[in-house]
């Protein structure tokens, strides 16, 4: 029930796409009985799990992971909105993991399915007889030309919530903006957490109209003026939500500019293509909050596991490869088509880990993912729209099942599981393997 972090922090806004190389501790020659491709949410939920099925021995489980640190990023908004320090939502990743597991500190040069080993980057070779991967994605600054530019410079008012060095600098351009034009934007394609781009034009808005600086009764006549500039064509992908945050967007005067894809920027301007491939317009800033296009590691995406897209090519019911029975993918780096969300892991990794767990017995997989996933969307300071759904686009809501309230109204209770619960037990719980999401704690 809330949005997804992918294996590593990004480096630095001048390096960065997160390195997949640092210092390994591998020796040549090992075997494990299953390796986990990545200390993420996905790959920390799952490993955890496997250990608590009492199956396993010292050593029989590896983890793979460069990272240094951990990041709960979904709280990235938070800290964008001035309500977090980004220090407190992150955690050194060693301290994460189980010291029953054999952990490789180092990057993946490659993976070989038919010999059932991964190399390793530097160069020792690593066998299983089970392999998950779950490496997160990556975020693509440089798919912005001049993006790493502006981020780096701390005069510019140029930020982006999706990296552990400027998701502070974005409640600072916040504050500082006085007057002029504030543009938020979400690219075309795959991102995680789907909802964030907007989580963070929502808490500026709401930051603004308490300082004065904005009236949405009156947008057109307050010293800041606000649009959404999305590469998507509509607010949210799903029908019932969107239909909610259209009509925010209209209440609130936020001007929006659909299916208009950050390319460029340069100075105070930033370009946009359009639809059609060929026409572009460049809009004048004096606040920019940028969300980079997203994909798959470099080193899936050229690998055999691969499906077209470069994602790990999985069932989408019982998240095995398709062609690799002994393979098995969760999380953002997965082929599963639905939001990239860590609540959607919380769904994916019970299914996973029962599945594996048979196909060792030599049983048929019988469990089923049913593409769920949720995203709590801020639309104010001390509120939330609590989205969750299904395949298909379907809404799946806990407390409507439960309670019979509408999850498309923003609420004040749903704002402190965001704020306080959510955090808490992502580090308490899903990272060591004990909760399920909507269906709560696992023993």
């Amino acid at each position: 029930m809330f949005p997804a972090r992918s294996m590593a922090a990004c480096r630095t806004a001048t390096g960065l796409a997160r390195s997949f190389a640092t210092v390994s501790n591998a020796s040549a020659g090992r075997s494990h009985r299953i390796v986990v491709i990545g200390g993420g949410a996905a790959g920390l939920d799952i490993s955890h799990k496997l250990l608590r099925s009492g199956k396993f021995a010292q050593d029989d489980i590896a983890v793979v992971d460069p990272a240094t640190w951990h990041h709960f990023q979904p709280g990235w908004t938070l800290v964008g909105g001035g309500i977090k320090t980004k220090e407190e939502l992150r955690r050194p990743l060693n301290s994460l993991i189980d010291p029953k597991f054999k952990f490789y500190n180092d990057s993946v040069a490659g993976f070989s399915p038919e010999q059932n080993s991964i190399t390793l980057g530097n160069g020792d070779k690593v066998s299983y007889e089970q392999l998950v991967v779950a490496p997160g994605i990556s975020v693509n600054y440089g798919s912005v030309k001049g993006l790493p530019e502006a981020l780096a410079d701390p005069k510019s008012l140029v930020s982006s919530i999706y990296s552990y060095d400027t998701c502070d600098k974005t409640f600072e351009t916040i504050q500082k903006l006085h007057k002029g034009t504030a543009i938020f934007t979400q690219p075309a394609g795959p991102i995680k957490c789907a909802g964030a781009p907007q989580k963070i034009l929502w808490l500026a808005l709401d930051h603004w109209k308490r300082a004065g600086l904005y009236d949405p009764a009156n947008p057109a006549g307050s010293p800041i003026q606000i649009s959404f500039a999305t590469g998507m064509p509509v607010m949210f992908g799903v029908a019932k939500y969107n239909a909610t945050l259209e009509q925010l967007r209209k209440e609130r005067g936020v001007e929006g500019l659909f299916q208009h894809d950050l390319v460029s920027i340069d100075g105070d301007k930033a370009t946009f293509a359009l639809p059609d491939g060929k026409a572009s317009v460049t809009k004048r800033f004096d606040l920019l909050h940028v969300v980079p296009k997203m994909g798959p590691h470099a080193f899936v995406k050229g690998s055999a596991l691969a499906n077209e897209a470069g994602y790990v090519d999985v069932d989408d019911g019982t998240t095995r490869h398709k062609k690799y029975p002994n393979v098995w993918s969760a999380g953002d780096a997965s082929s599963l088509p639905t939001s990239k969300t860590a609540a959607a892991i919380t769904a994916q990794t019970p299914v996973l880990v029962r599945n594996l767990l048979g196909s060792l017995e030599g049983k048929t997989p019988d469990a089923t993912y049913d593409g769920y996933a949720s995203c709590p969307l801020i639309t104010e300071y001390g509120k939330v729209l609590l989205a969750e759904f299904k395949y298909g686009g379907e809404p799946k809501e806990t407390f409507g099942d439960w309670f019979g309230i509408d999850q498309a109204v923003p609420r004040k209770s749903f704002y402190y599981m965001k704020k306080h619960f959510f955090p808490w037990v992502y580090y308490q719980h899903m990272v060591k393997g004990t909760w399920g999401g909507p269906k709560g704690w696992i023993n």
